[in-house]
């Protein structure tokens, strides 16, 4: 009897899949949690993360009249990649 061999794209959806399902379940930090943590800033702490590749971004954009209104939700995966980059710099 033969054992079929998943194709590699196959096996490439299924750990990004997988990947998924763990990044959805991780602590997520908020701006001022976060803050309150590192005793800095919230302001500090949203120019810092904003930009950051795997933080969740959304709002309102910016117009004339109305101010941007933005809420950021930092996965404790990127903060420990921050925190490790801001170590190693100083």
């Amino acid at each position: 009897m033969k054992t079929e061999k998943k194709p590699a794209q196959s096996l490439l959806q299924a750990e990004l899949h997988q990947e998924i399902r763990e990044l959805s379940i991780e602590k997520h930090y908020s701006v001022p949690e976060l803050a309150k943590l590192w005793q800095l800033s919230e302001k500090t702490i949203r120019r810092m993360f904003e930009k950051e590749p795997g933080v969740i971004v959304w709002g309102v954009a910016e117009s004339r009249f109305r101010r941007r209104y933005r809420t950021l939700r930092i996965p404790a995966t990127v903060v420990l990649r921050v925190h490790r980059q801001l170590r190693a710099a100083g």
